[in-house]
């Protein structure tokens, strides 16, 4: 379930509720008994690593960018990809 925050217009507390996405948002501020209205925060979600399209899949124009703006190429991006080797088909005994 999605935390949501709140704060209250009158007294400025600020409060964090896990609530279902069909649960109604707070009204009333618990402290004071104001109205409360609902913040939009920062994600705290972020996508790390290689795997992803920005790091393995984007265009040589993109590495290119990157370097002229000084900016570091991510590892997966500087190295071709890696080939995987075959591995044998298994024979089904009779």
């Amino acid at each position: 379930m999605p935390i949501y925050e709140y704060e209250c217009t009158e007294c400025g507390e600020k409060c964090e509720v896990i609530q279902k996405f069909n649960d109604k948002p707070l009204k009333i501020c618990p402290e004071c008994g104001g109205r409360m209205h609902k913040l939009i925060s920062h994600s705290s979600f972020i996508l790390k690593g290689s795997g992803w399209y920005v790091t393995d899949y984007a265009s040589p124009d993109r590495k290119r960018a990157l370097e002229s703006e000084g900016k570091t190429v991510p590892a997966a991006e500087s190295k071709p990809a890696k080939k995987r080797a075959k591995k044998p088909k298994a024979v089904a005994k009779t």
